[in-house]
């Protein structure tokens, strides 16, 4: 890391928002002036000597990063997320839903439409006006086109496997159909999986069973985080998964599918369009703000 910045010294400000409680620590950086190095971003994530996050979500005009430039026409803020262990990450569902909320309350988006720039590629989002009894409305991601690689895919958990659907929503995620949730064991550790070339950079595993029809609940091991109680980009993999097992893919059938995905933070509803497009739908409140400690971000030896 090189020599720490004004910003850093003076302290840098920060918000903390959740989706269905996968929650982020938010960095408002238009400029990218603020380095955030693997391990400060660790340190912010930790849940006992940091703020406590699943994830960082560095905003950045996208003009102003060089994973960004080429998105700049398209999309005015760069969503640079990173996981809690420091490394980047191509998307995070809940995360752009969040990104979109924080613009919303900076003054830079109002409600209606809004392109956000991720390493997944530009991402079209929807901030609803808030309903009646509401203080917000929910936010709707279009999540482009899931991508179904052929390849062969085995999760285990302890003594126990289950073959696995693989699903690449802009980041690859491993879809294990199962009988009992608690079958998931812990997740404190990632899920074994296999053949191990087919994710060459670690993979989401999500563990799913059937609530009812279009409905279905899930756990997940997020890559590079843990279990989490939320993830969007896992519950839109659950949901294009769960579509092929039932014979309810659109671009056969030539209607939307929509399915209801409890996670252990709250619910989103993904539906599929016979177009490809995967939308998730679901809440993003931001619930503190204040300054970053310098120690927090300076580097260590």
């Amino acid at each position: 890391m090189g020599p720490v910045t004004t910003a850093q010294t003076s302290g840098v400000a920060f918000l903390k928002g959740h989706g269905t409680e996968n929650d982020f620590v938010i960095v408002p950086d238009p400029d990218n002036a603020v380095e955030l190095s693997a391990e400060a971003v660790t340190r912010l994530c930790d849940r006992r000597a940091g703020i406590g996050a699943d994830g960082v979500l560095h905003v950045v005009r996208s003009a102003a990063h060089p994973d960004a430039r080429h998105m700049a026409d398209e999309a005015e803020w760069f969503m640079d997320y990173r996981n809690s262990d420091g490394s980047v990450a191509e998307m995070c569902g809940n995360g752009v839903r969040v990104f979109a909320r924080y613009l919303q309350r900076a003054g830079h988006a109002e409600a209606g439409e809004i392109a956000v720039a991720t390493r997944g590629g530009v991402k079209n989002v929807h901030i609803a006006k808030p309903g009646p009894g509401s203080d917000e409305g929910q936010v709707t991601v279009s999540m482009g086109r899931p991508v179904l690689p052929a390849a062969s895919v085995t999760v285990t958990v302890g003594a126990r496997s289950w073959p696995a659907v693989n699903v690449d929503m802009g980041n690859p995620h491993a879809v294990a159909f199962v009988d009992d949730l608690d079958h998931a064991g812990t997740l404190y550790e990632a899920p074994a999986y296999g053949p191990a070339a087919v994710y060459p950079r670690g993979v989401n595993v999500e563990f799913v069973a059937d609530r009812g029809e279009r409905h279905v609940a899930m756990r997940v091991h997020e890559r590079g985080s843990g279990e989490t109680r939320s993830c969007g980009t896992g519950a839109c993999a659950v949901a294009v998964a769960a579509a092929r097992r039932d014979g309810a893919d659109p671009a056969v059938t030539g209607a939307p599918v929509t399915y209801t995905v409890d996670l252990p933070g709250g619910t989103l509803v993904i539906t599929e369009r016979p177009d490809g497009v995967v939308e998730m739908s679901g809440p993003a409140v931001i619930v503190a703000e204040g300054r970053i400690a310098p120690e927090l971000l300076e580097p260590r030896s």
